[in-house]
């Protein structure tokens, strides 16, 4: 009698992935799952044996302290358990989440396959610095093997786990043959080249192809652009996603002597906007994630005649059209006839409804209730800032009446050295230009009317006039006021704001690069003022490494100088 042995199994020699490069909403578990349960269903009919999610897909990223609260960590599992049952034939799931498991809370990915989890492995690396702070929410991981998707060992390092060699050396070493790496990396001006480097590095180091998802969509302060991408192992750019848009993309993979190879997409080399082009498209997304994601039916904003509020008038429209926006002239007796001109052509050049309503009879009111308490003493500041906290009320008024969200115009500029009226120019909702520098609100400006932006929904052509750009910026709370009566000229200032804020240069080293010593220890001092009203000032879009508040975290009470 005789007997064979049994044959051994088929080496894959081909595989689909789908890269799910989509725009979940924290909390929301039913409806990112539905959006998982929808982009399976399209990978499935394009033929995909695996679809890839982003880092925490499931309950949105950064879900902060919601994962402290244990009736967030068992719903995340329950749900993740529910879809897992769903599943029909298909491709296997690699998803994102939040994950309890004996005492512990880990970011996690889950493989779902075959009506049930497959596999479950954590993130190793937690990072905690900047606008992360996963040590105070998630426990760590340990080093893992890869997971097995239709006999093909895929490694699985988690966003920050590429940024060191440790986890994908130690994937590589057990056998991984494909690095997929799901992440969360929110946008800032450095970050795209930033990630690809990093992502070359480990490449190089395992000899591992790798594939990149991340997540689009703004979080409150924090905007996400997409843009995954994929690596071969001799460091060629095989698949490029767009960035700013969600986009479900099937890779092909072939197994050849060398190990697998991703077949490059020239359809798929998508072009990633740059620089201004990039940062202008962030400001808009956070914006319209911002007021979707909460349900405002509009926006409202003092609309002024300066280049600050007309920016951010052209954003609202390029993130909600114009029939949402609602822009309000408050003119006073400072008001030019210019600035109202100006207002006007911009509020026509965009196409959304202008009311006028000024603020005399506001401020005579409360001048007059003050009047015998302020007797025998002159006009100063503080009639200033009742002009600028009378139209903060209007503002706040009109949001109350008819539900629009109030957005506030400010640049990084003026927030920097508390150039801006606490309860006055400073209400609002939310603030799209809230970490850029006077200099970048004139950059972008200029790039907007010569662009239109992917998916934007205002018009082409001259949105912020040319004289608004051009003419002296203006509070116009006193007679021919400039905002140099105050401040250094911005090439000059923003030059020493760079330095103390983004570089953290010694004031000394301000001085050897040639700026006036009183003016860098002036602003220095305003800077460090400052930081109570920025604690009280609306979120905004970050965009650079050193937003305040997220980045940037000095205590208001600080007698530090140098």
């Amino acid at each position: 009698m005789s007997s064979t042995a049994p044959e051994a199994p088929v080496e894959p020699t081909s595989l689909k992935i789908a890269l799910a490069q989509l725009n979940p909403v924290v909390g929301d578990l039913a409806g990112n799952g539905q959006k998982l349960l929808d982009a399976r269903a399209e990978a499935a009919a394009r033929g995909a044996d695996l679809i890839v999610f982003p880092e925490l897909f499931l309950t949105g990223y950064p879900p902060e302290d919601l994962v402290l609260k244990p009736a967030f960590q068992m719903a995340a599992r329950e749900h993740v358990e529910a879809l897992a049952a769903r599943l029909g034939p298909g491709p296997a799931v690699l998803v994102g989440t939040v994950w309890p498991e004996r005492g512990s809370v880990y970011n996690a990915m889950v493989l779902l396959d075959g009506g049930s989890v497959a596999a479950v492995r954590f993130k190793v690396d937690l990072p905690n610095y900047g606008e992360f702070d996963e040590k105070r929410v998630f426990s760590p991981g340990d080093l893992a093997s890869p997971v097995s998707v239709r006999g093909v060992r895929i490694g699985v390092p988690i966003c920050e786990d590429i940024w060191k060699d440790e986890v994908a050396e130690c994937l590589a070493e057990c056998g991984a043959e494909i690095l997929v790496v799901p992440n969360g990396s929110p946008f800032d001006w450095k970050k795209p080249d930033l990630r690809m480097n990093v992502a070359v590095a480990r490449v190089t180091e395992t000899g591992l192809p790798l594939a990149y998802v991340n997540q689009i969509g703004g979080q409150d302060e924090l905007v996400f652009d997409g843009a995954s991408f994929v690596l071969n192992a001799d460091h060629s750019l095989a698949v490029q996603l767009p960035a700013w848009e969600e986009h479900v993309a099937i890779t092909e993979w072939q197994k050849t002597d060398a190990g697998w190879v991703c077949a490059r997409d020239e359809g798929a080399l998508h072009r990633l906007p740059e620089g201004d082009a990039a940062a202008y498209q962030a400001c808009v997304l956070g914006l319209r994630d911002y007021v979707e994601k909460n349900k405002f039916p509009g926006v409202v904003l003092g609309l002024s005649g300066g280049v600050d509020s007309a920016l951010v008038a052209a954003m609202a429209v390029d993130a909600l059209g114009p029939a949402r926006v609602h822009a309000i002239m408050m003119p006073y007796r400072f008001t030019s006839s210019q600035s109202i001109a100006d207002a006007i052509a911009c509020a026509d050049a965009l196409g959304i409804h202008l009311d006028t309503v000024p603020i005399e009879p506001v401020v005579d009111a409360f001048s007059n209730a003050l009047s015998g308490l302020f007797a025998n003493r002159p006009h100063d500041i503080t009639e200033e800032n009742i002009q600028s906290r009378a139209r903060g009320v209007i503002v706040m008024a009109i949001s109350n009446k008819f539900g629009a969200m109030v957005l506030t115009t400010g640049n990084k500029s003026e927030m920097s050295v508390g150039y801006a009226t606490l309860y006055g120019d400073m209400n609002g909702g939310f603030n799209p230009v809230k970490d850029l520098y006077k200099l970048e609100i004139y950059r972008l400006s200029r790039w907007r009317n010569t662009a239109v932006p992917e998916g934007a929904l205002g018009p082409s052509g001259e949105v912020v006039p040319e004289h608004v750009i051009t003419r002296p910026p203006s509070a116009e709370l006193r007679e021919n006021q400039t905002d140099q009566d105050s401040l250094p000229p911005y090439e000059v200032l923003d030059d020493i704001l760079v330095c103390l804020v983004e570089q953290e240069m010694r004031v000394a080293d301000v001085i050897a690069r040639g700026h006036d010593p009183e003016t860098v220890r002036k602003v220095e001092r305003l800077l460090y003022a400052a930081e109570y009203k920025r604690r009280q000032a609306a979120p905004g879009v970050k965009i650079s490494s050193r937003s305040f508040g997220r980045d940037r975290r000095y205590p208001i009470t600080n007698r530090f100088r140098e």
